[in-house]
């Protein structure tokens, strides 16, 4: 059986993000191994020490594993490090970015193995996107592929602050019964390991199939 999995909508690492506690409690460990692959374009150090300052609040540590490119997603130093982790969070950024480096590599197979093996697995942002399929494509609000963690589902991040237009195109673009999930910043849509979905956070998590909003129960 998988362990949790957490679908945040961005806004990781600060005051509303109440979730990260019971992540915590629910990986059993005090370090938690981030990786900023999507913010590699975007200052990846950055978004490490705000990881560590917001975990060491909550009195654990955050360990930055710099797979930022291909050649370090192949690497099996690295892989080896994901493969021990309890607690992985893949930071927001590039969702491009992030599924070209992860795509059919040493470090994916690793954080399928650890999640499978129990590890909490959390995503923000293009984390997030990443993990299902199909993924909304950022540049335009159309679909394309994912890593396909979560099968059948799309997710939308930052759903607070979606324009109306882009929401109208991603859901008329949606493929025939496709859940499409918006999660607010600070929010986390979480699989607990029994199959059952739940929000928690700062904001709220809506689901659409077709542009009819649905009841978490519809997702996989």
């Amino acid at each position: 059986m998988s362990g949790p999995l957490a679908l945040v909508g961005g806004g990781e690492w600060q005051e509303g993000c109440t979730f990260d506690r019971s992540l915590l409690d629910a990986a059993g460990a005090d370090e938690i191994v981030v990786l900023p692959t999507a913010a590699a374009y975007e200052h990846p150090e950055r978004a490490v020490a705000m990881a560590d300052t917001w975990f060491a609040s909550l009195g654990a540590k955050a360990r930055g594993l710099m797979v930022l490119r291909r050649p370090d997603a192949l690497d099996e130093a690295n892989a080896a490090v994901v493969r021990d982790a309890r607690f992985v969070y893949l930071s927001g950024g590039s969702p491009m970015h992030l599924r070209s480096v992860l795509k059919d590599s040493a470090v994916w197979d690793a954080l399928m193995a650890a999640w499978h093996g129990g590890a909490v697995l959390a995503g923000s942002s293009a984390g997030a996107m990443v993990l299902c399929d199909p993924m909304v494509d950022p540049r335009g609000g159309a679909f394309t592929v994912g890593l396909a963690l979560v099968a059948q589902v799309a997710v939308v991040p930052h759903h607070d602050h979606w324009s109306e237009d882009k929401a109208r195109r991603t859901l008329e673009l949606a493929p025939a019964g496709l859940p499409v999930v918006g999660i607010d910043e600070r929010t986390a849509l979480i699989r607990d390991p029994d199959g059952r979905w739940h929000a928690e956070g700062a904001g709220s998590v809506t689901v659409w199939v077709g542009r009819h909003e649905v009841d978490l129960a519809v997702l996989p």
